[in-house]
């Protein structure tokens, strides 16, 4: 840890003691706990002085040696490292860096390609699609005609012959593939032969994927998918943000689509983060690290089969795992609530053919991502699987939950958080 940043931690604590203490309380709640939603992370402290550095100073409206202030000399040769390591990376054509998240970088493809009222297919919430993906609620649903596809309900896999069928009735503009909360493999080769099929767009949100497709652990969408979006953070490590990824022919517009379309000026501070962790993400340690989520995830999720568990689709190939409930006297709300009592971290989620309510759904879903930051390995997986399983078939068993939570604090200690290391 730098010396730079103790300077900053004291500045705070004597400038605004409330928040210092708020981010004291919610490390040690990270510290203590262990975090099993799959879309969170531990960043490493490279990524964290990157974020609280003197680039937040800065505006940047525009494209390097494009800009519309004046200043932005370094900040044009960060944007570019940033740009080429994702392009090594990722094997894309062209990247985009700017998009503050990955909400915004969805929106940004559909307003560069599509126009209102335009006909989209993507994957319906309940088998695992975003809320971008075209939720009725969201900014996606009211703006684009959204044609939902789903996934077997009796196998929870994606039938791709069902979804090419869908296609060629309905021949959307664009094919959405990718999934937040799919724990199977994605054939994007074969998404994007539909999509081509009924001449629309291939777009891939990557979000939760990106560092297992980084690392050769999940099949690129490249060449065959037109656009790719991904958020930075997940499994790619790296801080809140966002990129587009996209064929060389698409690149004036997402980039028009992002500044001016839809943004002012990018932050600066967030850029370099990412560039900070696509290099990290470059080195052999972070696809040793991928290999060992992708290990820890199949031991957690054969533990808990094992244990009695549902599991949607039978298991995982990925680094999410999805709990269906209905067998349990418990929603997904309250197994949220207990384990959180006890110290694991999950969300509640719906699931496939979901009869419930979103704010109080039928399934949990849970992945080791930030766990396997921190150290751990397949030994914990199966002790954190029994644990998890215990507490959601016995959870008014208040000396259970109680032994639980012990037991949870004692794996905690052993494994501190990336920047209490050394």
């Amino acid at each position: 840890m730098s010396l730079i940043f103790y300077i900053k931690v004291s500045m705070l604590k004597q400038v605004d003691p409330e928040i210092y203490n708020l981010i004291e309380f919610e490390k040690r709640r990270q510290r203590d706990s262990l975090n099993l939603i799959p879309s969170e992370n531990c960043v490493s402290p490279a990524v964290l002085e990157a974020l609280g550095s003197v680039l937040t100073n800065k505006y940047s409206e525009g494209y390097p040696k494009k800009r519309y202030y004046g200043g932005n000399k370094y900040i044009d040769e960060i944007e570019n490292l940033a740009i080429e390591r994702a392009k090594r990376l990722f094997g894309a054509e062209h990247v985009n860096v700017q998009p503050y998240s990955g909400s915004p970088a969805n929106l940004e493809v559909y307003f560069a390609l599509l126009s209102p009222g335009d006909k989209i297919m993507g994957m319906d919430l309940a088998s695992g699609g975003h809320l971008t993906h075209g939720a009725p609620v969201n900014f996606s649903g009211k703006i684009y005609h959204f044609v939902p596809y789903g996934v077997d309900k009796k196998t929870g896999f994606i039938n791709y012959e069902e979804v090419a069928k869908l296609a060629k009735k309905e021949k959307p503009k664009m094919l959405v593939c990718g999934a937040t909360s799919y724990p199977r493999t994605i054939n994007f080769k074969k998404f994007a032969q539909i999509a081509h099929s009924v001449g629309a767009y291939c777009l891939a949100d990557i979000a939760h994927i990106a560092g297992l497709v980084a690392t050769g652990f999940h099949p690129s969408p490249f060449p065959y998918c037109d656009i790719a979006t991904t958020t930075t953070h997940k499994t790619l490590r790296g801080p809140r943000g966002a990129m587009i990824m996209c064929k060389k022919e698409l690149s004036d517009k997402i980039d028009r689509a992002v500044f001016p379309g839809m943004q002012g000026g990018p932050h600066n501070h967030q850029t370099a983060a990412i560039a900070v962790c696509l290099k990290e993400a470059e080195k052999p340690e972070f696809k040793n690290y991928v290999g060992q989520l992708i290990k820890n995830s199949k031991v957690l999720a054969d533990e808990l089969k094992e244990q009695g568990l549902k599991l949607v689709s039978g298991g995982t190939d990925n680094h999410i795992t999805l709990i269906d409930l209905r067998n349990l006297s418990i929603t997904g709300k309250e197994a949220q609530e207990i384990l959180e009592k006890v110290g694991i971290i999950v969300n509640k989620n719906v699931i496939p053919d979901e009869k419930r309510k979103p704010w109080d759904p039928s399934g949990i879903r849970l992945g080791p991502p930030a766990l396997t930051t921190r150290g751990m390995k397949e030994k914990e997986m199966k002790q954190i699987g029994k644990i998890i399983a215990e507490v959601l078939k016995d959870h008014k068993n208040e000396i259970l939950l109680k032994a639980a939570a012990k037991e949870i604090k004692e794996i905690s200690k052993k494994f501190p958080l990336p920047d209490e290391v050394g």
